[in-house]
């Protein structure tokens, strides 16, 4: 089973993101929607035996969310999306089914249209480099390597946006959860996963045999999460992983 968690705060689109996860399902999942120190309305509700709803008496952040999800889940593997997504048809089957013990894994990232709740005609985001600028980790798109390994449908990468991927529950658990201790209560998550897989060994990869669509960057925000570059917090996982990154991750992908 996959354990689909949405840790939500506040936004609109919750509902919409929750019954798109369904529709498209093929498999056996079950989807947690954290609600992060707020209530839904009653008609924002999903009934649905696959659905259940989390609500923390406060809200600890996107980082704490996603933990209280992952703790009351029950399946062999775990997605974290945001509220704000649609899903291609057997998005569940074909990630579980290619994704390895060791392995964070996300699929090809196009881009929504909240207002048609459409997909839209925008090149997909395939590969991300991991990059530094300024102050944080960022992934960057990476053309060359979408060339390279056009042929490639389960391809390794470096870096993903962090609004979707699947790893085993057990994957999980071998690298921790989220900290909030320095790292603050939202962002750089992806990154500090990451770090924690190639340390122990794992890959990040990419699955091209789906897709998933986030909202587009030009419609306004509709989550009440704060903006990344304005969280204090921000460079603490650049000053915990630069030096890993720049004598051991470096020299391996560009020697």
């Amino acid at each position: 089973m996959l354990s689909i968690i949405i840790p939500s705060y506040k936004d609109p689109l919750l509902k919409n993101t929750i019954n798109d996860l369904l529709l498209n399902a093929e498999g056996q999942i079950e989807l947690i929607a954290v609600l992060d120190g707020y209530w839904v309305k009653p008609e924002e509700v999903v009934v649905d035996k696959r659905v259940k709803y989390v609500h923390l008496g406060k809200n600890r952040g996107m980082r704490g969310a996603i933990n209280a999800g992952v703790l009351v889940s029950s399946g062999e593997y775990i997605m974290r999306t945001d509220e704000h997504c649609i899903f291609a048809k057997g998005y569940d089957k074909a990630m579980t089914d290619n994704c390895q013990a060791n392995w964070i894994m996300t699929a090809v990232r196009y881009f929504l249209d909240p207002v048609k709740w459409e997909r839209m005609d925008i090149k997909p985001v395939y590969h991300e480099k991991l990059k530094i600028r300024g102050n944080k980790f960022e992934g960057q798109r990476w053309f060359e390597r979408d060339k390279k390994q056009k042929d490639v449908m389960i391809s390794e990468t470096m870096a993903m946006q962090g609004s979707m991927w699947v790893m085993s529950r057990k994957w999980w658990d071998t690298i921790g959860e989220l900290e909030t201790e320095g790292y603050g209560p939202h962002y750089q998550d992806s990154h500090e996963m990451i770090f924690k897989t190639w340390k122990l060994g794992g890959k990040m990869m990419l699955n091209k045999n789906t897709w998933y669509a986030h909202k587009h960057y030009s419609f306004p925000r509709s989550h009440k999460y704060g903006s990344q570059d304005q969280d204090p917090h921000i460079k603490y996982c650049l000053d915990t992983w630069k030096d890993y990154y720049e004598k051991e991750i470096c020299p391996k992908w560009f020697p």
